[in-house]
Formats: C-alpha cells, sequence, structure tokens
C-alpha cells in the first residue's frame, strides 16, 4: 500500500470551488447580464439566498461542516459590486417572522420555503441596481420523490410572480437555480429573464464557486447532464414512475435524450450537453476508423469570442437501425479543454471503442442472443458542444460482427411491452412497442451448478490474517480455520454507529467479535456518502458538490483531483469506503435522490464515478458504488418491482458500474433494498455474481444497504431473509445490532438444511478478507502505519471535540432508561456537548428526551437549546428564566433504530444550568407494530 500524504485542506476547498464554478450550466444570458461589471449594484431576491442548500438530504447529504459558504455570502465579499442593503434588511426581518421550515425530519422535509410575496414598492425600491439576481431554491433527498407541483417540480404562484416582477424592472435579471436536479422550465419564456443559471447544490464552497461564475473570473462551462423536456409528461417514463408496486420499464433504451432525439426533438427546451459561455467556440472534427476495434475523434476548439473559456467536446454514435433498433444518438466519448485564450485552439483527440456502442441482443433477433453485437451499416459520428448541435464528423462501414458472447442473465418474468424505433412514413422514426423477451433460465440451478466447493475445516491452525498479508500462507488456508460461527459473523456489519470504528459512522465489518480478532481480523469502517463524510457524532467534514453538479463538470481529472483530497480525508478519519458515488441513472427527473446521481447518460455516469475511485484509491481507501440496480424511485423503495428487460439493464441501468469497475477498479459496491424482475437484488444470483464476477471479473465485495431484506423467488422478502443473500454473493448483510447474535435471521438455519453451504460463507469471508488487506485497516491493525499517520489520526484538528473521547452512557438494565449528569456541562452560548447513548436491544422504539432544567435569570429571558441525535435535530427547547427553579422539559426524539446513538446539545443563550437528562423508552416495537397493524 502507499505511503500516507497528509490532507490539503486549502487545496481541498480551492478543488471543491471550482467544480462548483464549472459545474454551473448556463442557459441563457441576454443584455450582457453576465458576468457582473465593477461598479454593478446588485439587487439579490429571493429567500434561499439567505439559506444556501449545500446538498440534498438523506444518507447523501448528512455532513457536518465547519462553514458553508452561500451565494449571498460570497457575494458580500465581492469589492467590485454593492448589495442593495435595504431590500436585504427587509428579506431579513420577513425571514425572521417567517423562519425556515426544518420539517418533520427524514423523508418527511419540505422540497421548497415560502417565499416573500413581492410588492410592487418593493420592487420599485430596488430599481436603482444595475442587475437583480433571483435566487430560487429546491432540496431533495432519500425516501421521498419530488411531485409534479408547485413547490416542488414546478415553481409557487409566488416564485413565479416574484421572476416575473423583477424580469420587467430590471434589464439585467439573472435568475440562479440551487437546485438538487433539473426542474420545470417553462416559465423561462413566460417570464423571460435576461439571464438562467443552474448552480446546483455545490457543498460548502459552493457560493464561492457560483460568485466566481457571477463574477466572471470563472467562465462557465458546465453542460446538462439531462433533457430539460417542456412537460414533465414529454418524458417516456412518466407513465408509470411513482407506481408503488410495479415499475414498467416500457420505454426501455430509450431513456432521456436517447428517447427525444429520436422521437421527439421538438418536445425539448434544453438538450442534453447543452452549456452557454461568456465567449464562443467553434469545433472542427473528424472521426475515422482506426483499427477493427476502435474508432479516433480528433477534435480542434477555437475560441472566436473575446473571453478566456473552457469547452466540452462530446462525441455521439448514430448506428444503423439493423433489426435490434438503434438511438439516434448515443454519448461514446467526451474530453474538456484547458483555458483557451480568445484566437487560441487546441486540439482533443478522443479514442472511442467499438465495443461502447455494441448493441445487446436479448431476443436472438441477429442469431446471436445474449450477445453484444455491432449491425451491419454505417456508423456516423457526430461532434459539438450538446447533442443537438453536434455536427457531422465521419462515418465508417461496419460488417456484422460478434463483440462479446454472453449468457442471459436478470430477463423479466412477466410479461410487458417495450419501446422500440420503427420507420414510419414519412421516413422518421417512430416509437413502436413490443414484447420483452422473458427469462429462459433458472438462476437458483445456476447457481447450484457453480457454487463453490467448501474448504475443509481445519480448526485454529495459528495463522494471522497479517501472515496473508505477508504472503506466508495463502488465504483459503487461513480461512479454512474459521467456524460456521465465525463465517456468519463475517457475514453481517454492525452500526449505525458502531463503537469498533471511527465514532459516528455508519458501520464496521470484518472483526467484529473476539475469536475473529484473535485470527488478526480488524474491524473495517465504512461510512456515507456521496457528498463527503457523515459522522453522526457530529465530527466535521468536508461537504463536496452533488453529484449532479460534478457530471455537468464533464472534467473528469478535476473529478478525480477532488477525490484524491476525499481519500486522503477518509485515510485521515480511518474510514476504509466511501458509501458512493450514487450511480443510478436520471430516468425521471422526480427522483428524489437525482442530485446524488450524476445523469441520464450511463457512459457519463460511469466515467464521473470511475474517477471518484481512481481519486480515491490513491489513498488505498475506496468508494462504494452504489445502489446496485435500478435505483430509480424513492417510493417505495423497498418493495416496488422495477420491470426491465435484459437489454435495457444492460445497456442503460448496468452500464455505469460495469465501467466503474473495469475503468475505475471498484472494489465495493452496495446492492439495493428492492427487486428487480422479481427478485431482491439483495439476493440476485445473476447480478452479484453471474454479471458482476463472472462476466465483469469483479473482485471486491458486495454489501447489502442499510437493513436491507431479500427473497427467495415467488416469495416476498422479510427482514430476516437473509439467506439469499449468502448464495447470492452478497457477502455483507449490513447492518446489525450484534453480529454474534444467530437467532437473528435465517442464515445458521439455512446453513443447516443445505439451503446454503459452508463454501457459499467461505466464498462470502475471502471477498470481505481481500478487501480489507487493500485498506489501511490492515495496518492499523497490525501498527504498521506511519508516526505522521497516527498523530494525524488523533489530532483534534477544527473540531469541537475528539470524537474517540467522547463518554458513552448506557441504559439501565431494570429501566432502560439512559440516565446522563449533565450537570459539569458548558453551557455557554455557542458551545454544543455530545456524548455517546447506548440503548437496550430489547428497548427500541421511540422515545422521549427529559431534561434538568434552572436558570437565574428573570422570567423575561430566552434560552434555547437545540437537541440532536446522530447529529440530526430532534427538537428544540426554549425556555424562560426560572429564577433558579429546577424545572423539567420532555420532548420526543422520534424513533430509535440500534443500539449506539450520538446526543448532541447546541446551547443557543447564557444563562442555563443543567441536571439529569433521561432517555426513556416512549413505546416499544410491538406497540408500533400494533398501530401499523
Amino acid at each position: 500500500m502507499g505511503k500516507f500524504t497528509p490532507l490539503d485542506f486549502n487545496k481541498y476547498a480551492a478543488l471543491a470551488r471550482q467544480a462548483a464554478a464549472e459545474g454551473c450550466v448556463l442557459l441563457k444570458n441576454e443584455n450582457e447580464a453576465l458576468p457582473l461589471r465593477k461598479g454593478d449594484k446588485v439587487a439579490v431576491f429571493g429567500r434561499i439566498a439567505f439559506h444556501y442548500y449545500k446538498s440534498g438530504l438523506g444518507s447523501g447529504g448528512l455532513v457536518n461542516t465547519k462553514y458553508v459558504v452561500g451565494i449571498l455570502d460570497a457575494l458580500k465579499e465581492e469589492k467590485d459590486i454593492t448589495l442593495d442593503e435595504n431590500l436585504l434588511g427587509t428579506y431579513e426581518k420577513w425571514i425572521e417572522k417567517n423562519p425556515y421550515d426544518e420539517g418533520q425530519g427524514w423523508g418527511k422535509v419540505p422540497w421548497s420555503q415560502k417565499e416573500m410575496e413581492l410588492t410592487d414598492e418593493i420592487v420599485e425600491s430596488a430599481k436603482g441596481a444595475d442587475a437583480a439576481i433571483v435566487v430560487v431554491g429546491r432540496t431533495a433527498g432519500e425516501d421521498q420523490d419530488n411531485k409534479n407541483e408547485a413547490g416542488s417540480y414546478l415553481l409557487t404562484d409566488t416564485e413565479k410572480e416574484m421572476v416575473e416582477k423583477v424580469s420587467k424592472a430590471f434589464a439585467r435579471t439573472i435568475v440562479v437555480l440551487n437546485v438538487g436536479n433539473i426542474i420545470d422550465m417553462k416559465w423561462v419564456k413566460e417570464c423571460n429573464p435576461a439571464a438562467v443559471l443552474y448552480v446546483w447544490q455545490g457543498g460548502q464552497e459552493g457560493g464561492n464557486g457560483v460568485a466566481d461564475v457571477l463574477m466572471g473570473r470563472v467562465n462557465p462551462c458546465g453542460k446538462l447532464t439531462d433533457t430539460i423536456a417542456e412537460n414533465i409528461e414529454d418524458y417516456p417514463s412518466q407513465g408509470c414512475f411513482g407506481d408503488l408496486t410495479r415499475n414498467e420499464y416500457k420505454e426501455d433504451i430509450y431513456v432521456g435524450y436517447r428517447y427525444f432525439e429520436t422521437f421527439a426533438k421538438e418536445k425539448v427546451l434544453y438538450p442534453f450537453g447543452f452549456g452557454l459561455s461568456y465567449t464562443t467556440f467553434a469545433v472542427t472534427a473528424e472521426a475515422e476508423e482506426k483499427d477493427v476495434d476502435n474508432v479516433t475523434v480528433t477534435a480542434t476548439v477555437e475560441n472566436t469570442g473575446k473571453t478566456d473559456g473552457k469547452e466540452v467536446v462530446q462525441v455521439y454514435v448514430k448506428a444503423p437501425q439493423g433489426v435490434l433498433g438503434k438511438p439516434s444518438r448515443a454519448l461514446v466519448g467526451f474530453a474538456k479543454t484547458g483555458v483557451l485564450a480568445p484566437g487560441a485552439k487546441e486540439t482533443l483527440t478522443i479514442d472511442v471503442t467499438k465495443e461502447s456502442f455494441a448493441s445487446y441482443d436479448d431476443s436472438g433477433a441477429t442469431g446471436h442472443k445474449s450477445c453484444y453485437v455491432l449491425e451491419e451499416g454505417s456508423y456516423e459520428f457526430y461532434v459539438g458542444s450538446d447533442v443537438r448541435s453536434a455536427a457531422f464528423a465521419g462515418a465508417y462501414e461496419q460488417p456484422f460482427k460478434v463483440v462479446e458472447i454472453l449468457t442471459e442473465a436478470m430477463a423479466p418474468v412477466e410479461a410487458f411491452e417495450r419501446m422500440k424505433a420503427v420507420p414510419g412514413e414519412d421516413g422518421t422514426l417512430k416509437p413502436g412497442y413490443e414484447a420483452a423477451p422473458l427469462r429462459t433460465v433458472d438462476p437458483i440451478e445456476r447457481m447450484k451448478e457453480n457454487r463453490m466447493e467448501p474448504i475443509t475445516y481445519t480448526g485454529d491452525k495459528g495463522y494471522k490474517l497479517g501472515d496473508v498479508l505477508d504472503k506466508k500462507v495463502t488465504m483459503e488456508e487461513f480461512v479454512a480455520q474459521l467456524s460456521d460461527e465465525d463465517l456468519i459473523c463475517i457475514f453481517r456489519g454492525e452500526g449505525m454507529c458502531s463503537p469498533k470504528v471511527t465514532p459516528g459512522t455508519a458501520a464496521a465489518f470484518g472483526g467484529l467479535t473476539p475469536e475473529l480478532q484473535e485470527f488478526g481480523i480488524p474491524a473495517a469502517c465504512c461510512t456515507d456518502g456521496p457528498s463527503g463524510l457523515r459522522f453522526d457524532c457530529g465530527t466535521r467534514a468536508f461537504s463536496m458538490p452533488n453529484g449532479t453538479l460534478l457530471g455537468c463538470t464533464f472534467d473528469l481529472p478535476l473529478v478525480e483531483d477532488l477525490y484524491e483530497m476525499a481519500g486522503r480525508e477518509m485515510r485521515q478519519n480511518r474510514v476504509d469506503a466511501l458509501l458512493g458515488p450514487g450511480m443510478n441513472i436520471h430516468r425521471n427527473p422526480l427522483n428524489g435522490r437525482n442530485f446524488e446521481y450524476i445523469s441520464e447518460d450511463p457512459y457519463l455516469t460511469g466515467w464521473i464515478s470511475a474517477v471518484q475511485i481512481l481519486g480515491m484509491e490513491k489513498s488505498d481507501v475506496t468508494g462504494t458504488i452504489k445502489h446496485f440496480c435500478a435505483n430509480n424511485q424513492e417510493s417505495n423503495r423497498h418493495h416496488v418491482d422495477a420491470v426491465v428487460s435484459e437489454r435495457a439493464l444492460r445497456e442503460i441501468y448496468l452500464k455505469g458500474y460495469e465501467i466503474a469497475v473495469k475503468e475505475g477498479g471498484a472494489r465495493s459496491i452496495m446492492s439495493t433494498y428492492g427487486p428487480v424482475n422479481g427478485i431482491w437484488t439483495a439476493g440476485n444470483y445473476d447480478l452479484l455474481t453471474t454479471i458482476l464476477r463472472g462476466e465483469w471479473n469483479y473482485d471486491g465485495f458486495v454489501m447489502t444497504d442499510w437493513w436491507a431484506m431479500s427473497n427467495r423467488e415467488g416469495y416476498e422478502a422479510t427482514k430476516t431473509t437473509h439467506a439469499p443473500m449468502v448464495s447470492a454473493g452478497n457477502d455483507v448483510f449490513m447492518v446489525c445490532t450484534d453480529c454474534s447474535d444467530m437467532g437473528q435471521d435465517d442464515v445458521k438455519e439455512a446453513l443447516e438444511n443445505g439451503e446454503i453451504t459452508r463454501g457459499d460463507l467461505q466464498r462470502n469471508a475471502m471477498n470481505v478478507l481481500h478487501f480489507i488487506l487493500g485498506t489501511p485497516s490492515i495496518l492499523r491493525f497490525l501498527d504498521r502505519i506511519s508516526e505522521e499517520e497516527k498523530e494525524a489520526q488523533e489530532q483534534m484538528g477544527d473540531n469541537d471535540f475528539v470524537a474517540a473521547d467522547l463518554v458513552t452512557y448506557e441504559a439501565d438494565p431494570a429501566t432502560g432508561d439512559v440516565v446522563i449528569d449533565a450537570s459539569a456541562w458548558n453551557t455557554k452560548k455557542g458551545n454544543s456537548e455530545v456524548c455517546g447513548v447506548t440503548i437496550l436491544a430489547d428497548k427500541m422504539g421511540t422515545y422521549d428526551i427529559e431534561i434538568e432544567m434552572k436558570s437565574d435569570l428573570e422570567d423575561l429571558a430566552q434560552l434555547p437549546v437545540t437537541v440532536y441525535i446522530d447529529n440530526i435535530v430532534k427538537t428544540m427547547i426554549s425556555i424562560r428564566g426560572t429564577k433558579g427553579e429546577w424545572i423539567k422539559e420532555t420532548r420526543d426524539l422520534g424513533f430509535f433504530f440500534g443500539p449506539n446513538h450520538y446526543l448532541k446539545l447546541y446551547f443557543g443563550a447564557n444563562g442555563l444550568e443543567l441536571g439529569k437528562i433521561r432517555l426513556k423508552l416512549r413505546e416499544g416495537m410491538e406497540v408500533l407494530s400494533k398501530h401499523e397493524e
């Protein structure tokens, strides 16, 4: 493994700022609205200017940062412009009376906030400004989808009226969209602002990046990773998106621009890959067949304008329709120039493998079922700055060729019709439909035929995992020592917030029992997520730009450099695997987690993710590509069946993962919560073994999503059905409370009755242990890390506390209450106190917090305390001065799942004293279950 390299925070921040700027997408810029000019007075409208959305919510956004620079924060630091302070004051007074709505917690947070109504007087008073910036915001998050309604995908009436009034009053009105994903854009034509800029969610340096673009220090060079159509109904997936039981992927391979450029160009407002600049470029390109396996595209980009800038060159193929049918365009390559001065040129060479645009025949229509093929005909290449403007650059004639011979896997079992391009009477392609080919193989029989023979049990021979690292014994010799119970324990991860690894993280896995530790197996650590390290104990980390924004940069070296810094931060915090990048396809704009994901295109998704992995691997840590696969809807995600053809799976929904594995060296993968074609992915043998390991030669390990389920085909999934995970090749179930509890699921029983074998468990254990041997966790366990690395891991840095030194309070075995003596806590204004709390495993349910409080202040004093559990705001307690009298305040903390948690109190005023704090069970699981019934 490589040498430890300390984290350079300043470089980290600079790269994040650059990415936030280069991911901004300029859709419109009339009246020379942008960039802002020296001496401009700027009027800033919109409450979200005061509350920047650095990221979405859920596991993809819970990063505890030292600071967040919002758009308004950054503009206030600009010396060459002035802001309308009277207008800002008007907003500040209104926001005091209309505070930010936090919602009701996980999965119940409003996508937008109430907006201030603009009176004519407010607008008139700001007319002295030279330009107006209108900030519109949307958050997003896990466990709920967007909706085609005002305040979500659509603007509210108040927002639309704000944009319309300001656009009429100011010739230079700039609308800035601080959103996680594309939203409805019909209002641009109706309200006619001079400029529109998507700035997405840029992490803690996001505001600085936006200001760099607004001021012209960075010329906008981001490109859309999704097609923006006129109406949500125009997207071919909309017809069954959101169904809670069965979601048929009828559009098949015609996702996003593949559909619109083939069938419905007229419905597009902004095409895939589109993005304006403050300058202009000319692109000339030539594509030619290099050899039997490759095509070479040479493109020369000239800056024909008056401003320095970068341009993205995009390469698309138009394949012959053949018998399979193809989209009219498919992205097969891209590259970004450096900064070009006016008149400067740069020539880019983009190599395209023919394999990248082969088609999968899942029906046998070509005579080669279950093969990737190149059908006979002319393959045309189009090169430009977006899918619509890309110009013809060359073609070559391809004879029919079988590119790769595979085997049928994951085909649907229930009949449905899928889209196929058919020629219309006018010669254009029209969307037709055909029956999707159904499954003809039995994955269970395939699994039984190919399962590993068990390694004979030897008992403890004295071998340690370090001996495998040092090549003294083989992995097989080492694993032969492990008992059935040892192997089952390796199958289970523990979390969240396991005390066996870095505090506040998502899971510990590997050596979690004393017996496994005796064999020299360390506990490895993973944590969320795609936008940075999530520590539920409150440890601060760096919040990065979200996935969609990073995709919009189309800049692979920049993203790799950014994630090299993320890898260093992980290693310094003893995190071996980040639970990201998120790689699911933007099948529909309403998916609540699109902000975590990258694009509607699998090629772009795959490469942006691959370089994230490559960047992290420079510190011998890695990312976990997720959610594998077809997790394209949050509503009822644990149960809704994704019904997809095998061709669409392979060409669209699996392709990005394939790129990340083959090109990025991914070695950690997370399956999804729900089923694909009737089989929950956590126990899908063809997904996790036939395709992933058999076809892609993947040699890493696979984990489930947290508390995932699996099923035996034909039966519903349950929370205790884990045996199919074992036999399918899902190496670790995430997560449980105690991995040594053999009665928590059906794994031991399935081993005893022969449904799973010791060989299955040994194979999975070897996958996990091979992974651990490639991470710093084994070096830490063997005390082989440098003193420099130890010091970096032990230092407090900018955090309020050293997480490893936190005091943990355990529940009273008799009452189940957790009692904390907080009398010595520092309640000074602005301070936080954090402690660990451990509840009883059989006392999970909804909890209240009771706090003894007093203040010597008079009753007009206001003393606010914010209560966090696992770094999520749960409640706020505000009391008045008690004149020295002790009082008790009780609040609902909601549901507690798992034993280990972190309690944090933030004190908003001086003068408060605390006594005992009690966490008390209000309703146990058995009562809650009755409520659900």
